[in-house]
C-alpha cells in the first residue's frame, strides 16, 4: 500500500481518503473522484485497493485520490 508520507505520493498530493485531498494546492480535484473512478487505477470494481499505474508495485486506496486523477472512460 502507499504510505502517504512517500516522497512521489507528496509531490501528487496521495490520500488514502479523497476527501482529505488539499483542495487550495490542487485546484484540479472534483469532489467525488476517487481512485477506483480514475483511468490509471488497476483494481476491479468493489475492491478496497488496486494497483496503479503512477505508483508501480504498489496498491492504493479505492477511496483515495491524487493530483493525476483521470476520469475512466
Amino acid at each position: 500500500m502507499v504510505d502517504e508520507k512517500d516522497s512521489q505520493a507528496i509531490t501528487l498530493g496521495y490520500v488514502a481518503d479523497a476527501t482529505r485531498a488539499d483542495k487550495d494546492k490542487f485546484k484540479s480535484y472534483i469532489p467525488g473522484s476517487q481512485c477506483s473512478g480514475c483511468a490509471l487505477y488497476l483494481g476491479k470494481a468493489g475492491d478496497a485497493s488496486g494497483g496503479c499505474l503512477l505508483f508501480q508495485g504498489k496498491n492504493v486506496a479505492a477511496s483515495g485520490w491524487c493530483s493525476s486523477w483521470a476520469k475512466k472512460a
